[in-house]
């Protein structure tokens, strides 16, 4: 397990208009980053489009690219230039009409490591994936990193406590959660899941939402983007409610191996017993 301290970013912020200037503004972000002393930076889920789920409309098709592919590629360059761990979510386009949810992960020499495809796609108005997206078919991936072990769940995934636990035993040190979130749905779950499954997983939480109402609906994406210890105790401020921020912090490892010593729930799980929550 790695231990020591890791300097991690996230980025919360708003749509600049179209893809090449969000692009743009996420190499800025993370440029700057880097030049705080980051090792690990996650962008938002969707990171260089709009929230397009709160219209139901096939031309945001167009925002779908391979994974890996051209922006893929861009950020490879910029993970090996800064020696940055990148978490980038994203549109994917696995063939025509084949589409997911997907983040890819890229180490910090500008080696692509694989990807997660987001499993819980909810159809609600306002977040209408089923649309856009079909259910991750790669399971609960974590990958080796120049940081320690990464894991990636994607926004409406949180409220699944299932895919949680299976980060955390496939070794899981800390999990990003990109998201889209809107005011008047989730606000009050946002400061209590995450802090509750870091707890029950014992791991480090990356938990990102975007800001700012966008021109296709009515939601109010509200940001308070943060990262989560192990004892579900906020590290540093939680971000701003309305404006775009790049959230840094100083991750301590090796609580890791002070809050497993102190709370046994890998030790004292009884799987044997759960035979029945894997009946569809």
């Amino acid at each position: 397990m790695t231990t020591g301290v890791v300097r991690a970013a996230l980025v919360q912020t708003n749509w600049t208009g179209d893809k090449e200037s969000m692009i743009k503004a996420h190499e800025d972000y993370a440029r700057d980053a880097a030049a705080q002393g980051a090792k690990v930076i996650c962008f938002q889920e969707l990171f260089y489009g709009p929230y397009f789920c709160q219209v139901q409309d096939a031309a945001f098709y167009e925002y779908a690219e391979a994974i890996p592919g051209p922006t893929t590629e861009r950020f490879q360059a910029l993970a090996a230039e800064l020696g940055m761990v990148m978490i980038l979510p994203m549109y994917e386009k696995e063939q025509e009409g084949v589409l997911y949810n997907t983040a890819a992960v890229l180490d910090a020499d500008g080696t692509y490591l694989g990807k997660y495809r987001k499993n819980h796609i909810p159809q609600v108005k306002g977040f209408w994936e089923k649309f856009y997206f079909r259910p991750g078919n790669l399971g609960y991936p974590v990958f080796d990193t120049a940081v320690g072990r990464v894991g990636v769940y994607i926004c409406y995934d949180r409220h699944f406590p299932e895919g949680w636990r299976a980060l955390g035993l496939n070794g899981a040190q800390i999990v990003f959660n990109p998201s889209a979130t809107s005011r008047g749905l989730s606000s009050y779950l946002w400061q209590l899941e995450q802090p509750a499954s870091a707890v029950a997983n014992e791991y480090f939480i990356g938990a990102i939402n975007r800001v700012g109402v966008e021109d296709l609906g009515e939601n109010d994406f509200y940001g308070q983007t943060y990262f989560v210890d192990p004892e579900g105790k906020f590290v540093g401020e939680v971000g701003d409610t309305h404006h775009p921020e790049l959230i840094i912090r100083d991750l301590d490892l090796s609580l890791l191996g002070t809050v497993r010593d102190r709370w046994q729930f890998y030790r004292d799980r009884r799987p044997d017993s759960y035979n029945g929550l894997v009946q569809p």
